[in-house]
């Protein structure tokens, strides 16, 4: 459960995909990022731009103000050269292809269960608030004659609602 908070620590919302840094990645799977990357360019045409794709300028900016320290720990003296590479879940399972370490496999697996269960949370989350949503109807429809009862019973609803809905992880570009 302790990797998975981890791992779910290191997704980032960015252009509406679910994605993970080159340097978080090689972390994980104890490689140097130069050395993650170069063997993702040596098989490039594995990774497809919904697989892979080139932080922008101000994406980098935007991201590097949520970490609380200003180098990450494979960042060494002075920093990247390069705004970095990152990876959706698709790309993140195609790295097992081109990283074919005990390591590497381990990891996957871990990163892989990691995406699945956020989805699964979400999903279920989605049943509950729809459910809510179906409850609040009821009751609009039942409680017309003591308006109280019926607030209350709103606002009830409205605590539940706002607990279902998923936390943003990372942030949206404009």
């Amino acid at each position: 459960m302790k990797e998975l908070i981890q791992i779910q620590n290191m997704i980032y919302n960015i252009r509406g995909y679910k994605v993970m840094l080159d340097s978080d990645l090689a972390m994980l799977y104890e490689v140097e990022t130069k050395v993650l990357n170069q063997a993702v360019k040596r098989n490039i045409k594995r990774f497809p731009e919904h697989y892979m794709f080139q932080l922008t300028s101000e994406e980098w900016q935007n991201l590097r103000s949520q970490f609380v320290t200003s180098k990450s720990k494979t960042e060494k003296r002075g920093g990247r050269q390069y705004y970095p590479y990152v990876f959706t879940e698709q790309g993140v399972a195609m790295l097992s292809s081109v990283l074919r370490s005990e390591k590497a496999i381990q990891v996957n697996i871990q990163i892989i269960d990691t995406f699945v269960k956020m989805r699964q949370w979400v999903l279920e989350n989605k049943e509950l608030a729809k459910r809510l949503s179906q409850l609040e109807h009821y009751f609009i429809q039942h409680c017309n004659d003591d308006k109280e009862d019926f607030k209350r019973i709103y606002d009830a609803l409205g605590l539940l609602m706002d607990r279902t809905k998923p936390s943003e992880i990372g942030f949206k570009v404009k």
